[in-house]
């Protein structure tokens, strides 16, 4: 064999063993690539959202009066009371019963119309609305308890992360995602 063959296998298999053994000594200084996750707990908050919510409810009320003054009851009444007011008695004092007859029909007639119109009613009905609100949750982010190096804490994500969370240079990397999951 060549001696300078022979020489640059030395030379190479020193080299490989030499950056072998740097190479293992850099895996077992390095520390772990990932956090483990202990607990996750979604973040939420309660989003309430109006909405008009309408129905139909019966409204009773007192139906248009034509004769407010009641002028309809006051005539008939009087007019009735001054006939039954005449049938009595004779001379000056029938016509004073007429009066008389007449004054208290006519109040009479006056108050019957009244009770009639005052119980007239009219019912429709009408559309009442009111505002209401649902009630949803939304998840704004997730608390995420997890161990690194025998130490635990809690970090927020925006993400689920899974069962453990990747580090870069020794931190948590917050934004990646766990290998195989959406992030």
């Amino acid at each position: 064999m060549d001696k300078s063959l022979a020489t640059g296998l030395v030379i190479g298999a020193a080299v490989a063993a030499g950056a072998g053994a740097l190479a293992g000594l850099k895996l077992m200084t390095k520390g772990p690539e990932y956090a483990q996750v202990l607990e996750v707990t979604p973040v939420t908050r309660t989003l309430r959202t109006p909405r008009q919510e309408c129905h139909a409810v019966r409204v009773t009320r007192q139906a248009p009066v034509k004769d407010e003054h009641q002028l309809t009851g006051t005539i008939a009444g009087a007019l009735i009371g001054g006939v039954l007011g005449h049938q009595v008695g004779g001379g000056s004092g029938r016509d004073l019963a007429t009066v008389a007859g007449a004054a208290g029909g006519g109040y009479a007639g006056n108050r019957i119309q009244k009770n009639l119109q005052d119980r007239n009613t009219v019912t429709t009905a009408e559309q009442k609305c009111d505002r209401v609100y649902d009630s949803s949750e939304k998840i704004i982010g997730y608390a995420v308890r997890y161990r690194l190096g025998g130490r635990e804490a809690t970090v927020r994500m925006d993400h689920d992360p899974g069962p453990r969370i990747p580090l870069r240079d020794g931190r948590l990397d917050l934004g990646a995602a766990e290998p195989g999951k959406p992030g």
